[in-house]
């Protein structure tokens, strides 16, 4: 603690034991008037003083950089330094406020994230990523646990939802023409953003662990395979070994609930902060 923190801090307990000293009221507690001159230790101007005393010791204004603006040139200074307060750009256009924009399709998708993350989660709870439980997990959440059957197919309709709604979204962008300057950058995150809904919709379609899931994903995993050069090696990598089995769940369940959403929150957030940045995505 440094020293001009230190001593306010100091003054305010040296003031409070004078005060209580001062009225002799803490070896007359058991007396009569004992409590009466220790209450008015903690009424009147001292409190007043005190307290005067406690908020310039207390250390929350060093949360800030700054005193509170008092000029509006200070509070423009601010608002553009500040993450936070300049998250919106300074002027938009009108035309980027409307609704035939955009369609709220940007919104939708961010909504149907979360919707998938919640719903997830509540999942993790129940289900075990192992091949001897995984399909018995999956229907007992259809049949025995209570809400199951809800829950697993808000998951799964959101799941494809979101997989629609980004394709709508991205689409409305390009015929738009809001991929251009100065959103290039923007467009790319957008893309790759699509290409991490396709894969945890891929990676969350083996988790059932049917028979439907066990095709899918070797067909999947062999259309990897048959990537030039590196097409093996790729496939070896996603399966964990040369078939679909225990390795191979594990895998895709640590990608599905833990890896790729977390990029993809990452992407989503700077993906949003350019679009304020940018002007919005009102096309040219």
């Amino acid at each position: 603690m440094s020293t001009d923190q230190a001593a306010p801090e100091r003054g305010v307990w040296r003031r409070l034991f004078q005060a209580i000293r001062k009225t002799g009221a803490y070896q007359s507690l058991g007396q009569a008037g004992g409590p009466a001159r220790l209450s008015r230790v903690f009424s009147g101007s001292f409190c007043r003083a005190l307290a005067a005393d406690v908020s310039r010791s207390v250390p929350w204004k060093a949360v800030f950089n700054r005193p509170l603006p008092q000029t509006p040139k200070e509070q423009s200074e601010i608002a553009i330094s500040s993450f936070w307060l300049h998250i919106h750009p300074a002027t938009i256009t009108r035309r980027s406020l409307k609704f035939s924009t955009t369609y709220g399709l940007g919104g939708l998708c961010a909504g149907l994230f979360m919707m998938l993350v919640g719903t997830g989660v509540l999942l993790m709870f129940y289900y075990v990523p192992a091949t001897d439980h995984a399909y018995k997990d999956m229907v007992d959440l259809q049949h025995v646990v209570s809400l199951g059957r809800l829950l697993r197919n808000m998951h799964r309709w959101s799941a494809h939802g979101l997989v629609v709604f980004v394709s709508l979204h991205m689409f409305r962008v390009f015929m738009q023409k809001a991929f251009k300057a100065p959103r290039q950058l923007n467009w790319v995150v957008g893309v790759i953003l699509l290409v991490f809904t396709m894969m945890l919709s891929f990676t969350g379609y083996l988790l059932p662990w049917d028979q439907l899931a066990l095709w899918a994903v070797t067909v999947g995993t062999n259309m990897a395979g048959a990537i030039p050069i590196v097409g093996e090696k790729f496939r070896f990598v996603l399966l964990g070994g040369p078939t679909v089995d225990q390795a191979t769940l594990i895998r895709f369940y640590v990608l599905h609930v833990v890896v790729l959403p977390l990029v993809m929150f990452i992407f989503m957030v700077y993906h949003f902060w350019r679009v304020r940045k940018d002007g919005f995505s009102g096309g040219a």
